[in-house]
């Protein structure tokens, strides 16, 4: 069986691995340079910052990618964060953290409500695990259930890190999927290495099971042949296969096959891809002699203008930094109409780096972007469209085809895992 892949990304390469030691024979074809896509490392002045991700899994040892890593046989190794925190003002009703802050256990998100309210969100926490809600956002459903806006901005705050959503644009149900994934699989974890360390691991797969890896190489069409996908072109060249899959999400996909798929067969399909809609961001990279956050997990930070969350990955792998600096990632949500008007958005992120770390001495060594054509995610969490497409033999895998609860990286690991159990049985 002869299997082509369109992007060495991550959901590409978790693929690529998974069929070359299943026995497929594998190519897997990459138009920029390097491999890796959005989850790689890029090395500036010493530093191993990431094209994309922030070197952590959402559910580091014990999650789906982890998982999926250990069935390929990429050797990679993950260690655990010690926590979530949440930075509050310290005088409870502040509006921000300019009279100064204290950071809380994530657990302990309910103690900034009053007691009447703490009471209903711990039978809210245990009802919900059987009957989760549906049918609205997640603002709407928080809402409908307690009249404190300390929880919307707690919630803005977590999906703004882990979704690049505010919680009015996440559907209230994938919110308590990824709730559900946090119980089963557990918190954060960063690969030591970095992306990169994963990157390396699957193509040292692959290459072992005979798969082969070109980099600048554009797939300009899909082939199609008796309705079903028969392999690609590049730079005219025919390449044929007995399957196709793609990371480059199901709207980009669909560009490389269009006659194949323009019949009346397929409206449906094509009109839900015009609804897709990529998730943007920025992340701001900090150079430290000293930490800013102090651990290993995540700092969420529910009263800044935009920085949703921090996270300091050299806590667990020094050599992600030169000796004796610390490598500090801010995550900010940019709202779709804010797209255009990305340095002022830049410029609030980093006066919310001057109240989160007051005093403090850092370097601001990147800024990066990330919205359009290079999003955060092709499909916003809550609207991936699965795996199949109109076309038999024609995948989709990477952040535009997660499964459902999966954060992040942990999404593309549940898409591709999916993917691999329609092809392997």
């Amino acid at each position: 069986m002869k299997t082509t892949i369109i992007g060495a990304g991550l959901g590409g390469l978790l693929s690529a691995a998974r069929l070359s030691k299943a026995g497929h024979e594998v190519e897997v074809f990459e138009r920029l340079p390097i491999t890796g896509g959005r989850f790689t490392n890029l090395n500036y002045k010493g530093f191993q910052l990431s094209s994309g991700a922030f070197h952590m899994l959402p559910h580091g040892p014990g999650g789906p990618l982890a998982r999926l890593l250990g069935e390929i046989g990429a050797e990679v190794r993950i260690v655990r964060s010690e926590q979530t925190t949440i930075r509050v003002p310290l005088i409870k009703g502040n509006p921000d953290y300019a009279k100064g802050f204290k950071d809380i256990p994530f657990i302990e998100f309910p103690s900034l409500l009053s007691h009447m309210d703490r009471l209903k969100i711990a039978f809210l926490i245990v009802s919900t695990r059987k009957n989760h809600p549906s049918g609205v956002t997640l603002e709407a459903w928080i809402k409908a259930q307690v009249k404190d806006e300390w929880l919307v901005r707690f919630a803005d705050s977590f999906c703004g890190w882990a979704l690049s959503l505010k919680s009015d644009e996440v559907p209230v149900e994938e919110v308590f999927e990824i709730i559900e994934n946090m119980y089963r699989f557990g918190g954060t974890g960063i690969p030591i290495g970095g992306c990169k360390g994963v990157i390396d691991a699957l193509e040292a797969v692959i290459l072992k099971n005979g798969g082969k890896i070109y980099t600048g190489k554009e797939v300009s069409k899909i082939l199609v042949e008796n309705g079903k996908a028969a392999g690609v072109i590049i730079e005219s060249k025919k390449h044929e296969a007995d399957i196709v899959i793609s990371n480059l999400g199901h709207a980009a996909t669909a560009l490389l096959c269009s006659e194949a798929i323009s019949g009346e067969g397929n409206t449906g399909y094509l009109k839900m891809l015009e609804t897709l809609q990529p998730s943007a961001g920025i992340k701001i990279c900090l150079a430290a002699d000293e930490p800013l956050v102090g651990h290993s997990g995540i700092l969420l930070t529910p009263y800044t203008r935009r920085i949703n969350g921090v996270n300091e990955v050299t806590q667990v792998d020094p050599k992600l930094a030169p000796p004796g600096k610390h490598l500090t990632m801010c995550h900010q949500y940019v709202a779709p109409e804010n797209v255009k008007n990305l340095e002022s958005e830049i410029e609030m992120g980093l006066a919310d780096l001057k109240d989160l770390f007051p005093g403090k001495k850092y370097e601001v060594l990147l800024i990066q972007s990330y919205h359009d054509d290079w999003p955060v995610n092709r499909a916003a969490s809550g609207t991936d469209p699965g795996n199949e497409t109109p076309i038999p033999g024609l995948y989709v895998v990477g952040d535009g085809a997660k499964g459902k609860g999966g954060v992040e990286v942990e999404g593309v690991a549940l898409g591709v895992a999916a993917t691999m159990k329609k092809i392997l049985g």
